[in-house]
Protein backbone atom coordinates (compact mmCIF):
# COMPACT_ATOMS: atom_id res chain seq x y z
CA UNK A 1 0.00 0.00 0.00
CA UNK A 2 1.51 3.55 -0.90
CA UNK A 3 0.58 7.37 -0.08
CA UNK A 4 -1.39 8.84 -2.70
CA UNK A 5 -0.17 12.34 -2.46
CA UNK A 6 -2.01 13.40 -5.43
CA UNK A 7 -5.43 12.83 -4.24
CA UNK A 8 -5.10 16.32 -3.01
CA UNK A 9 -3.36 18.11 -5.76
CA UNK A 10 -6.33 17.64 -8.25
CA UNK A 11 -8.26 20.61 -8.85
CA UNK A 12 -7.31 24.51 -8.06
CA UNK A 13 -9.72 24.17 -5.25
CA UNK A 14 -8.37 21.30 -3.35
CA UNK A 15 -4.63 23.07 -3.77
CA UNK A 16 -5.66 26.08 -1.76
CA UNK A 17 -7.83 24.41 0.67
CA UNK A 18 -4.60 22.52 2.15
CA UNK A 19 -2.04 25.22 0.80
CA UNK A 20 0.71 25.84 3.96
CA UNK A 21 2.10 28.80 2.86
CA UNK A 22 0.30 32.49 1.92
CA UNK A 23 1.80 35.82 0.85
CA UNK A 24 -0.49 38.41 2.37
CA UNK A 25 0.65 42.07 1.22
CA UNK A 26 0.20 43.21 4.84
CA UNK A 27 3.63 41.43 5.32
CA UNK A 28 5.43 43.32 2.56
CA UNK A 29 7.86 46.31 3.46
CA UNK A 30 8.65 48.57 0.36
CA UNK A 31 12.21 50.46 0.25
CA UNK A 32 12.41 54.13 -0.46
CA UNK A 33 14.84 55.85 -1.23
CA UNK A 34 14.90 59.78 -1.15
CA UNK A 35 17.11 62.43 -2.07
CA UNK A 36 17.30 66.40 -1.58
CA UNK A 37 15.57 68.99 -4.76
CA UNK A 38 12.36 69.04 -6.52
CA UNK A 39 10.58 66.98 -8.85
CA UNK A 40 13.47 64.26 -8.94
CA UNK A 41 12.65 60.51 -10.05
CA UNK A 42 16.16 59.47 -10.93
CA UNK A 43 16.23 55.44 -12.60
CA UNK A 44 18.93 53.51 -11.20
CA UNK A 45 20.24 50.83 -14.31
CA UNK A 46 21.49 48.23 -11.95
CA UNK A 47 17.85 48.28 -10.29
CA UNK A 48 15.35 49.01 -12.88
CA UNK A 49 12.28 50.35 -11.31
CA UNK A 50 13.80 51.66 -7.95
CA UNK A 51 14.24 55.46 -7.80
CA UNK A 52 16.17 58.23 -6.34
CA UNK A 53 13.78 60.49 -5.12
CA UNK A 54 12.83 64.02 -4.18
CA UNK A 55 10.47 64.38 -1.72
CA UNK A 56 7.85 65.87 -3.47
CA UNK A 57 7.90 62.48 -6.03
CA UNK A 58 8.80 60.45 -2.36
CA UNK A 59 4.77 61.43 -1.28
CA UNK A 60 3.08 60.84 -4.56
CA UNK A 61 5.31 57.09 -4.10
CA UNK A 62 3.57 56.88 -0.98
CA UNK A 63 0.04 57.72 -2.18
CA UNK A 64 0.89 54.61 -4.57
CA UNK A 65 2.20 52.38 -1.67
CA UNK A 66 -1.54 52.82 0.36
CA UNK A 67 -3.55 52.44 -2.38
CA UNK A 68 -2.13 48.94 -3.04
CA UNK A 69 -2.44 47.75 0.33
CA UNK A 70 0.95 48.10 1.78
CA UNK A 71 0.95 49.35 5.33
CA UNK A 72 5.00 50.13 5.67
CA UNK A 73 8.24 51.19 4.05
CA UNK A 74 11.28 51.18 4.59
CA UNK A 75 13.55 54.88 4.15
CA UNK A 76 16.58 55.30 3.20
CA UNK A 77 18.61 59.04 2.67
CA UNK A 78 20.92 60.58 0.42
CA UNK A 79 22.24 64.01 1.38
CA UNK A 80 23.57 66.45 -1.14
CA UNK A 81 26.39 66.97 1.39
CA UNK A 82 28.80 64.22 2.77
CA UNK A 83 31.16 64.47 5.61
CA UNK A 84 33.49 62.03 7.61
CA UNK A 85 31.02 61.74 10.21
CA UNK A 86 27.63 61.91 8.27
CA UNK A 87 26.17 65.20 9.75
CA UNK A 88 23.49 65.24 7.46
CA UNK A 89 21.99 62.21 9.62
CA UNK A 90 22.11 64.06 12.94
CA UNK A 91 20.31 67.53 12.04
CA UNK A 92 16.97 68.10 12.44
CA UNK A 93 17.09 69.71 9.00
CA UNK A 94 18.83 67.13 7.67
CA UNK A 95 16.90 64.94 4.30
CA UNK A 96 15.65 61.79 6.80
CA UNK A 97 14.34 64.12 8.99
CA UNK A 98 12.80 66.61 6.53
CA UNK A 99 10.88 63.88 4.82
CA UNK A 100 9.58 62.01 7.86
CA UNK A 101 7.94 64.91 8.87
CA UNK A 102 6.14 65.41 5.40
CA UNK A 103 5.05 61.81 5.08
CA UNK A 104 3.35 61.93 8.35
CA UNK A 105 1.61 65.16 7.56
CA UNK A 106 0.10 64.29 4.14
CA UNK A 107 0.17 59.89 5.45
CA UNK A 108 -0.21 59.98 9.15
CA UNK A 109 -1.01 56.21 8.72
CA UNK A 110 1.61 55.22 6.78
CA UNK A 111 4.29 53.05 8.88
CA UNK A 112 7.96 54.16 8.00
CA UNK A 113 10.70 52.09 9.25
CA UNK A 114 14.06 54.14 9.27
CA UNK A 115 17.25 52.85 8.40
CA UNK A 116 19.66 54.33 10.43
CA UNK A 117 23.48 53.66 9.48
CA UNK A 118 26.01 56.41 8.12
CA UNK A 119 27.20 54.86 4.56
CA UNK A 120 25.16 57.13 2.91
CA UNK A 121 25.80 60.47 4.35
CA UNK A 122 29.34 59.85 4.91
CA UNK A 123 32.41 60.70 2.32
CA UNK A 124 34.05 57.54 2.72
CA UNK A 125 31.13 55.41 2.39
CA UNK A 126 31.56 53.42 5.99
CA UNK A 127 29.05 52.84 8.56
CA UNK A 128 30.27 54.80 11.26
CA UNK A 129 33.29 56.81 12.54
CA UNK A 130 36.71 56.04 10.97
CA UNK A 131 39.47 55.26 13.38
CA UNK A 132 42.52 57.43 11.79
CA UNK A 133 45.42 55.14 13.50
CA UNK A 134 43.67 51.70 12.52
CA UNK A 135 41.59 53.04 9.69
CA UNK A 136 38.65 51.02 11.01
CA UNK A 137 35.65 51.85 12.05
CA UNK A 138 35.62 53.31 15.94
CA UNK A 139 32.69 50.99 17.69
CA UNK A 140 31.91 52.70 20.49
CA UNK A 141 32.42 55.97 18.62
CA UNK A 142 29.78 55.07 16.09
CA UNK A 143 27.47 53.89 19.08
CA UNK A 144 27.57 57.57 20.35
CA UNK A 145 26.34 59.17 17.16
CA UNK A 146 24.05 56.60 16.78
CA UNK A 147 22.37 57.69 19.36
CA UNK A 148 22.11 61.04 18.26
CA UNK A 149 20.50 59.64 14.71
CA UNK A 150 18.35 57.59 17.08
CA UNK A 151 16.66 60.61 18.57
CA UNK A 152 16.80 62.22 15.42
CA UNK A 153 14.32 59.85 13.67
CA UNK A 154 12.27 59.21 16.35
CA UNK A 155 11.40 63.43 17.49
CA UNK A 156 10.69 63.75 13.75
CA UNK A 157 7.65 60.91 13.73
CA UNK A 158 9.33 57.52 12.56
CA UNK A 159 7.19 54.59 13.73
CA UNK A 160 10.40 52.20 13.99
CA UNK A 161 14.18 52.24 13.86
CA UNK A 162 16.27 49.95 11.93
CA UNK A 163 20.03 50.14 12.61
CA UNK A 164 22.12 48.32 9.99
CA UNK A 165 25.79 48.96 10.39
CA UNK A 166 26.62 46.02 12.65
CA UNK A 167 27.91 47.68 15.41
CA UNK A 168 28.76 45.56 18.56
CA UNK A 169 25.86 46.93 21.54
CA UNK A 170 24.01 49.07 18.81
CA UNK A 171 20.42 47.38 20.03
CA UNK A 172 21.45 48.29 23.84
CA UNK A 173 22.74 51.71 23.17
CA UNK A 174 19.76 52.64 20.91
CA UNK A 175 16.95 50.84 23.37
CA UNK A 176 18.71 52.65 26.17
CA UNK A 177 18.61 56.54 25.20
CA UNK A 178 14.98 55.67 23.45
CA UNK A 179 13.94 54.70 26.63
CA UNK A 180 15.45 57.53 28.39
CA UNK A 181 13.99 60.68 25.93
CA UNK A 182 10.61 59.20 26.53
CA UNK A 183 10.15 56.63 23.34
CA UNK A 184 10.23 53.43 25.11
CA UNK A 185 7.12 52.27 22.88
CA UNK A 186 9.45 53.19 19.70
CA UNK A 187 10.05 49.42 18.80
CA UNK A 188 13.42 48.84 16.92
CA UNK A 189 13.95 45.80 14.26
CA UNK A 190 17.63 44.48 14.26
CA UNK A 191 19.89 43.91 11.31
CA UNK A 192 20.74 41.10 13.74
CA UNK A 193 22.11 38.63 11.04
CA UNK A 194 23.56 41.06 8.25
CA UNK A 195 26.39 39.33 5.95
CA UNK A 196 29.15 40.65 3.94
CA UNK A 197 27.33 39.44 0.85
CA UNK A 198 28.15 40.55 -2.94
CA UNK A 199 24.31 40.78 -3.16
CA UNK A 200 24.70 44.70 -2.50
CA UNK A 201 26.17 46.11 -5.13
CA UNK A 202 23.04 47.86 -6.74
CA UNK A 203 21.34 48.93 -3.66
CA UNK A 204 25.13 50.65 -3.27
CA UNK A 205 24.39 52.30 -6.27
CA UNK A 206 21.22 53.66 -5.50
CA UNK A 207 22.15 54.82 -2.35
CA UNK A 208 25.20 56.02 -3.10
CA UNK A 209 26.96 54.09 -0.50
CA UNK A 210 30.04 52.34 -1.58
CA UNK A 211 32.91 52.23 0.76
CA UNK A 212 35.51 54.51 -0.64
CA UNK A 213 38.15 52.18 0.24
CA UNK A 214 38.31 48.59 1.78
CA UNK A 215 34.93 46.72 2.65
CA UNK A 216 32.98 45.97 5.44
CA UNK A 217 33.83 42.50 6.26
CA UNK A 218 35.29 43.85 9.54
CA UNK A 219 32.01 43.91 10.71
CA UNK A 220 29.32 42.54 8.81
CA UNK A 221 29.40 38.70 8.74
CA UNK A 222 31.38 36.39 6.99
CA UNK A 223 28.94 34.37 4.36
CA UNK A 224 30.01 31.06 5.78
CA UNK A 225 29.55 30.93 9.15
CA UNK A 226 26.01 29.96 10.25
CA UNK A 227 26.62 29.31 14.28
CA UNK A 228 27.75 33.16 14.58
CA UNK A 229 24.82 34.23 12.98
CA UNK A 230 22.80 32.64 15.45
CA UNK A 231 24.55 34.10 18.42
CA UNK A 232 23.79 37.33 16.37
CA UNK A 233 20.62 37.12 16.85
CA UNK A 234 20.00 35.87 19.90
CA UNK A 235 22.62 38.76 21.52
CA UNK A 236 20.06 41.61 19.86
CA UNK A 237 17.07 39.84 21.14
CA UNK A 238 18.88 39.95 24.39
CA UNK A 239 19.85 43.62 24.15
CA UNK A 240 16.33 44.66 23.39
CA UNK A 241 15.41 44.10 19.56
CA UNK A 242 11.87 43.82 18.72
CA UNK A 243 12.06 42.33 15.82
CA UNK A 244 15.08 40.49 13.58
CA UNK A 245 16.25 40.44 10.83
CA UNK A 246 18.47 38.26 8.18
CA UNK A 247 19.79 39.96 4.92
CA UNK A 248 20.32 38.87 2.22
CA UNK A 249 17.61 36.27 1.85
CA UNK A 250 17.73 33.79 -0.91
CA UNK A 251 21.19 32.63 -0.17
CA UNK A 252 20.38 32.70 3.67
CA UNK A 253 16.96 31.00 4.01
CA UNK A 254 18.61 27.84 6.13
CA UNK A 255 19.60 30.94 8.45
CA UNK A 256 16.26 32.26 8.33
CA UNK A 257 14.70 28.91 9.72
CA UNK A 258 17.27 29.05 11.94
CA UNK A 259 16.62 32.06 13.36
CA UNK A 260 12.84 31.63 13.84
CA UNK A 261 13.28 27.70 15.25
CA UNK A 262 14.93 29.90 18.37
CA UNK A 263 13.11 33.05 18.99
CA UNK A 264 10.05 33.86 19.36
CA UNK A 265 10.10 37.47 18.20
CA UNK A 266 8.69 38.02 14.93
CA UNK A 267 11.70 37.45 12.25
CA UNK A 268 12.11 40.00 8.72
CA UNK A 269 14.37 38.92 5.61
CA UNK A 270 15.77 41.54 3.42
CA UNK A 271 15.15 40.43 -0.44
CA UNK A 272 18.24 42.27 -1.24
CA UNK A 273 18.70 44.52 -4.27
CA UNK A 274 21.30 41.65 -6.45
CA UNK A 275 18.70 39.45 -5.84
CA UNK A 276 15.58 41.85 -7.17
CA UNK A 277 18.24 42.96 -10.12
CA UNK A 278 18.93 38.77 -11.12
CA UNK A 279 15.03 38.58 -11.74
CA UNK A 280 14.42 42.02 -13.75
CA UNK A 281 17.62 40.58 -15.69
CA UNK A 282 15.70 37.60 -16.86
CA UNK A 283 12.48 39.22 -17.47
CA UNK A 284 14.39 41.50 -19.83
CA UNK A 285 16.30 38.43 -21.96
CA UNK A 286 12.63 36.82 -21.60
CA UNK A 287 14.10 33.76 -20.27
CA UNK A 288 11.84 33.33 -17.14
CA UNK A 289 8.47 33.88 -16.30
CA UNK A 290 9.25 36.85 -13.98
CA UNK A 291 5.52 36.81 -12.07
CA UNK A 292 5.48 33.36 -11.70
CA UNK A 293 9.41 33.28 -10.49
CA UNK A 294 9.24 36.47 -8.62
CA UNK A 295 5.54 35.09 -6.19
CA UNK A 296 7.72 31.61 -6.03
CA UNK A 297 11.29 33.48 -4.74
CA UNK A 298 8.96 35.36 -1.82
CA UNK A 299 7.14 32.64 -1.13
CA UNK A 300 10.25 30.48 -0.28
CA UNK A 301 11.61 33.18 2.12
CA UNK A 302 7.97 33.47 3.98
CA UNK A 303 8.13 29.17 4.22
CA UNK A 304 11.77 29.71 5.58
CA UNK A 305 10.16 31.28 8.68
CA UNK A 306 10.19 34.93 7.48
CA UNK A 307 7.17 36.87 9.02
CA UNK A 308 7.92 40.20 7.33
CA UNK A 309 9.32 40.64 4.02
CA UNK A 310 11.40 44.05 3.12
CA UNK A 311 11.32 43.26 -0.98
CA UNK A 312 11.62 45.54 -3.96
CA UNK A 313 9.46 43.57 -5.59
CA UNK A 314 6.49 45.09 -3.05
CA UNK A 315 4.76 46.82 -5.18
CA UNK A 316 4.46 43.94 -8.42
CA UNK A 317 3.43 41.67 -5.57
CA UNK A 318 0.36 43.66 -4.09
CA UNK A 319 -0.36 44.31 -7.46
CA UNK A 320 -1.08 40.66 -8.61
CA UNK A 321 -2.50 39.48 -4.62
CA UNK A 322 -5.03 42.04 -5.01
CA UNK A 323 -6.15 41.37 -8.78
CA UNK A 324 -6.27 37.63 -7.23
Amino acid sequence: MFKRFRRLRKNSNVRDLIRETRLNVNNLIYPLFVVEGEGIKKDTPSLPGVYQMSIDEILKECKEVESLGIKAILLFGIPSIKDSIGSDALSNDGIIAKTLRAIKKDFPNLYVITDLCFCEYTDHGHCGIIDQCSHDIDNDATLEISKKQALIHAKNGADMIAPSGMMDGIIYSLREVLDENGYENLPIMAYSTKFASAYYGPFRDVAESAPSFGDRKAYQMDPANRFEAINESLEDEAQGADILMVKPALAYLDIIRDVKERTLLPVCAYNVSGEYALLKAGQKAGIIDYERIMQETIISIKRAGADLIITYHAKELAKILNKN
